[in-house]
């Protein structure tokens, strides 16, 4: 992000072309996290879902901050509030949107609060608002 974001402007997409269930099941191990939707199918069909595993809520919001971080640089998150209304299922493609909706100063330091979304096929799976430091300004 640079000084010059303003209040309309779109954040450049970020793509996830391909879900993988072999994440999934890496990440349920990690976060020891035991709902078998995240890498048992039968589990997931018997709910009438169908054969599919879902991803887990972390890595969906993974994400969008991917985009905000390409877009405004690392470290440069300062809030992220998010619902899930829908479900990401494995071999999906979704990708991360974002657009300004302000322009602050918080405590001396200038930020962008965004309205964010990750989509799948024009189903937003995830929705919220994100709050962006701007990068610091070079003066000679």
């Amino acid at each position: 992000m640079n000084a010059d974001v303003s209040v309309g402007d779109e954040i450049a997409p970020w793509e996830m072309p391909r879900v993988d269930p072999q994440r999934m099941k890496t990440m349920a191990a990690i976060l020891r996290d035991p709902y078998p939707v995240h890498w048992d199918r039968d589990a997931v069909e018997a709910m009438g879902i169908g054969r599919v595993v879902i991803n887990q809520g972390p890595l969906n919001l993974s994400y969008v901050a991917n985009m905000l971080m390409a877009w405004a640089g690392d470290g440069s998150i300062r809030r992220l509030t998010v619902s899930f209304p829908k479900w990401v299922a494995d071999e999906d493609r979704v990708v991360a949107h974002g657009v300004v909706t302000e322009v602050v100063e918080v405590d001396g330091e200038r930020r962008a609060r965004c309205d964010i979304r990750l989509v799948r096929d024009d189903d937003a799976v995830l929705v919220g608002t994100a709050e962006v430091a701007a990068p610091a300004t070079d003066h000679d």
